[in-house]
């Protein structure tokens, strides 16, 4: 019982610790050049002079200040504009065209625009966070409005809910799980943005950290620093994935 309860958290521990010791084999064995891939006590050492520098953990924390900054406006003009959508058909008709149309556009194609019209800097990065965060985040709205039962929508309007107070207790909480599916994903995504945007718009951050590790030949840099965006990005997919598990929440599962 004590090995079952304590296994989600075994069994990924070993599965890392198989890949890094066949790392640490392959390299050796194959007599790999460090400068092609380094191995595993390179890295660590690698990240140590990272960590003492102070560099890792100011180039995290402006990573995740451009996230928080970009992903937190994406949602918070997403959500509002995706209920109004989803009950709203003409504006549906008007505009969701036009979502459709800018949702497939990658936002590092953007990056030339970005710089034109905010310089270099946090605010090109933050725009760009923006974009890939909102259209998404729309569309998971619009489709979490169009899943609500059609009976609740017509309990609220016999109880004479409308108004504001019909999108904050009968659209918001029928469509939140699917807005709870796109903050994760728009959160994944907006992290693998903000590293490319960082190698092209800005000089700080955890993709500028590996762009100059690569233009030192410290590919032991290089690769620590991607060992560092993967933990984060998954502490972040695990703080979203907390949401579904709280009182307030956990209801959900059973609304629909």
């Amino acid at each position: 019982m004590r090995v079952y309860r304590y296994s989600k958290y075994l069994y990924p521990t070993l599965t890392f610790l198989v890949l890094t010791v066949a790392w640490a084999l392959l390299v050796r064995l194959l007599h790999v050049s460090p400068y092609k891939m380094p191995g595993p006590l390179a890295v660590t050492r690698g990240l140590w002079h990272l960590a003492l520098s102070g560099r890792l953990f100011d180039y995290t924390i402006a990573s995740l200040y451009r996230v928080t900054w970009g992903y937190y406006m994406a949602v918070a003009c997403a959500i509002p504009a995706g209920l109004v959508l989803g009950r709203w058909g003409t504006g549906r008709a008007l505009f969701n065209p036009l979502i459709q149309f800018l949702r497939p556009i990658s936002p590092l194609a953007w990056i030339p625009l970005a710089m034109m019209w905010f310089g270099v800097g946090d605010q090109p990065a933050i725009f760009l966070i923006f974009l890939s965060s909102f259209f998404p985040m729309v569309v998971f709205t619009m489709s979490g409005v169009a899943g609500i039962k059609s009976t609740y929508l017509r309990v609220a309007e016999n109880f004479g809910i409308r108004g504001t107070a019909f999108y904050l207790k009968v659209l918001l909480p029928g469509a939140f799980p699917d807005i709870l599916v796109g903050l994760r994903i728009t959160l994944g995504t907006a992290w693998l943005v903000i590293v490319a945007a960082e190698m092209i718009a800005v000089k700080s951050g955890l993709g500028y950290l590996i762009l100059d590790a690569r233009n030192s030949l410290n590919m032991d840099q290089v690769i620590g620093g991607m060992i560092i965006i993967g933990i984060t990005g998954l502490c972040l997919d695990r703080a979203i994935c907390m949401l579904e598990n709280l009182d307030s929440t956990r209801w959900l599962k059973i609304y629909r």
